[in-house]
């Protein structure tokens, strides 16, 4: 009975929003329409030439994205259509809404991977980065509430570089049965990789600034004291982890895996650059046109399973894939036990296609998405840079990316938030015949 009535309410919505343009607006408003999307491609076109371009012609670009569609907007206010355009979005906004409840539950409980009983570990080990989150470590009372909990605390020395996975190792040799990290998913992913070395459990505290892999999980990222409670009350689920090493002479045999991605391309040239850590958003400025338009930089030449990309600007490997809707993978997987990797390559070549990305909500010619169970990235240099869960790497080439399905037991609280079920795009056929059909239904059983 919700989804039927939610397909009706988004269908009776998505009508609305074109009556009301039509009626209100007229011959007018639908030129008026014309003249919005010609101002979007010009702002995503000025978004493209800022990114590749410097000095004047930058400043022009920049010029351009902000008065494209300030003169949009100024011309629907002129024609007094503006409350037109905003109710019909609101309308619209309703029936996306109603559609995606009509065909999805809003949340999965738990998480949607297995649960498997967790026998609580007599001696974990649990290494704390003070630095992470902005000092959430120290705020939370992280170090203080886990000794509580009968669990052995390192916390790391800022002014001292230390070795997380040679702390990790030792304190398996010393006995340790759990291991756990509070910090980033950079070192997250270097204890985990001890952990199945030696096929014990792993704990995850969300005290990192991002959180991607606890998030992931389904973990509480706002409160991450509420991880601890793995300790005493816990279940274990079983996760995939991703592995890359580099092909050559110069990394024989060497593994390391990744929690959340590995990229290539444009984002690894960057965070490369020693300037990049103290001024992130100069740095990226001044070295993305070269990067962009191909003047410098290594050509990347990708093999994902059967499938080639010959020459991509940016590329994503990710440990599952990343939701739909969510291209940049930044946001959330549903699964982490899929078994593939996720795949995103990115290639704009122009202003034009830069638009066209921008116009169909991340979709084009630009942009592949994919997985697969293996990629490996050649390239016409001898090493290239390599983003491993945000730590910058070189690695000889060719590099390789595996899935390692199942490979990481984690300890997590057995009550926690969940993780956000998959926000799909709305087939529209598919709310249509949800709406007709068990309307249908509904009315010859009545008339039974």
């Amino acid at each position: 009975m919700r989804r039927r009535w939610a397909a009706r309410l988004s269908l009776a919505s998505g009508l609305a929003a074109l009556v009301v343009l039509v009626v209100f607006g007229g011959l007018a408003n639908l030129l008026l329409m014309g003249v919005a999307w010609a101002g979007l491609a010009l702002m995503a076109a000025g978004g493209w030439w800022m990114l590749t371009h410097t000095g004047r012609t930058r400043a022009l670009a920049v010029l351009l994205m902000v008065a494209a569609p300030l003169a949009v907007l100024v011309l629907y206010t002129v024609a007094g259509l503006l409350w037109v355009v905003l109710l019909s979005l609101g309308l619209w906004a309703l029936a996306v809404s109603a559609g995606r409840a009509a065909l999805t539950e809003d949340t999965v409980p738990g998480s949607p991977v297995p649960e498997g009983s967790g026998i609580r570990a007599e001696r974990p080990f649990l290494i704390m980065n003070p630095r992470s989150g902005g000092g959430r470590v120290e705020k939370f009372r992280l170090a203080e509430r886990a000794r509580e909990l009968g669990a052995e605390v390192v916390v790391l020395d800022p002014a001292h570089r230390q070795d997380v996975a040679e702390l990790a190792r030792q304190a398996v040799e010393d006995g340790a049965d759990l291991l756990g990290v509070a910090g980033g998913d950079g070192t997250h992913a270097l204890v985990a990789a001890v952990a199945v070395e030696h096929n014990i459990p792993f704990m995850v505290i969300s005290a990192g600034t991002r959180n991607h892999f606890a998030m992931d999980l389904g973990l509480d990222c706002q409160d991450p004291s509420r991880c601890l409670q793995a300790l005493t009350d816990g279940v274990e689920l079983r996760v995939d982890l991703g592995v890359i090493r580099g092909g050559g002479a110069a990394d024989p045999g060497r593994e390391r895996v990744f929690v959340n991605s590995a990229s290539f391309g444009v984002y690894a040239e960057v965070v490369q650059s020693p300037a990049y850590r103290d001024d992130k958003i100069r740095t990226i400025l001044e070295m993305l046109p070269a990067l962009l338009t191909e003047d410098s930089g290594s050509r990347l030449n990708v093999r994902a399973d059967s499938l080639t990309l010959d020459g991509p600007q940016a590329l994503l490997v990710s440990n599952n894939p990343y939701q739909r809707g969510d291209s940049a993978g930044l946001g959330r997987r549903e699964r982490l036990d899929s078994g593939e990797l996720g795949v995103l390559s990115i290639d704009v070549a122009n202003a034009a296609e830069a638009a066209e990305l921008l116009l169909r909500g991340g979709q084009g010619r630009g942009l592949t998405a994919v997985t697969a169970r293996e990629v490996v990235v050649a390239a016409d240099a001898p090493a290239i840079p390599v983003g491993v869960d945000g730590e910058a790497l070189t690695l000889s080439v060719p590099v390789h990316c595996r899935i390692a399905a199942g490979a990481l037991r984690v300890r997590v609280p057995r009550h926690r938030p969940g993780v956000p079920r998959d926000v799909a795009p709305v087939d529209w056929r598919r709310v249509r015949q949800l709406a007709l059909s068990m309307g249908k239904t509904a009315a010859g059983h009545e008339a039974a």
